[in-house]
Parts: C-alpha cells; sequence; structure tokens
C-alpha cells in the first residue's frame, strides 16, 4: 500500500525555521515528482514547491520563492521541505504529493498528482 507520511510542523515564531518531512512507502519513489502544497482554513489548496525525480529541477509558489527549499533523498525514499524566514501567512497544512512519471512542466497541479499525505500543521505566531 502507497503511502506518503507527513512530519516536522509545529508551532513557530515569525522569523524561525522548520523543516518538513515526507516519508513515503509501499514503493520505491526515485521516478516520482514530488510536490508540496498547503490549504489555509477556508481557502484553496496552494502550490509550495516541486522537484523532480532526480532533484535536478524544482520550482516554487512565488509566496515562498527565496525562503523555501525542497529536497530528496531517493536512498532514503524521503522529501524535505526546508522553510526559513517564517511569516504568519505561512500558517497552514502542510501536504506532500508523489506522481509517478510527471513532468515537473505540471508540478504545480494538485489533479496531477496521485498520491497525497495526510497533512502536518504549521502555525506561525507573530
Amino acid at each position: 500500500q502507497v503511502q506518503l507520511v507527513e512530519s516536522g510542523g509545529g508551532l513557530v515564531q515569525a522569523g524561525g525555521s522548520l523543516r518538513l518531512f515526507c516519508a513515503a512507502s509501499g514503493r520505491t519513489f526515485d521516478s516520482d515528482t514530488m510536490g508540496w502544497f498547503r490549504q489555509a482554513q477556508g481557502k484553496e489548496r496552494e502550490f509550495v514547491a516541486g522537484i523532480s525525480w532526480n532533484g535536478g529541477s524544482t520550482h516554487y509558489g512565488d509566496s515562498v520563492k527565496g525562503r523555501f527549499t525542497i529536497s530528496r533523498d531517493n536512498a532514503k525514499n524521503t522529501a524535505y521541505l526546508q522553510m526559513n524566514s517564517l511569516k504568519p501567512e505561512d500558517t497552514s497544512v502542510y501536504y506532500c504529493a508523489a506522481s509517478r512519471y510527471l513532468n515537473t512542466y505540471y508540478a504545480r497541479a494538485p489533479s496531477k498528482y496521485d498520491y497525497w499525505g495526510q497533512g502536518t500543521q504549521v502555525t506561525v505566531s507573530s
């Protein structure tokens, strides 16, 4: 059974940092594009970052560019999201997602992903 499990969320002050983890299981994910999305209460799901199967291509949402970094370790079947200079508006539930053989050109589209985690809450206090 394919499963994605996020962790690393929590409460942090503005200006602080958090590192999110997405552990994949059930098969290897070294052919998958991995994405991070977030959804705040009452808002639509928003693209945060995406990374190609080998880490050679990354994409970021405009609101996080320069502050967040996506990476992956295929040997550990894990993707990461390093979040620095956090702002209160980054408060949200963060989800990781995976899609096999997805061209990263489509990484921003939630509908292109086959697997989703359950989400991890990130709260940034002002």
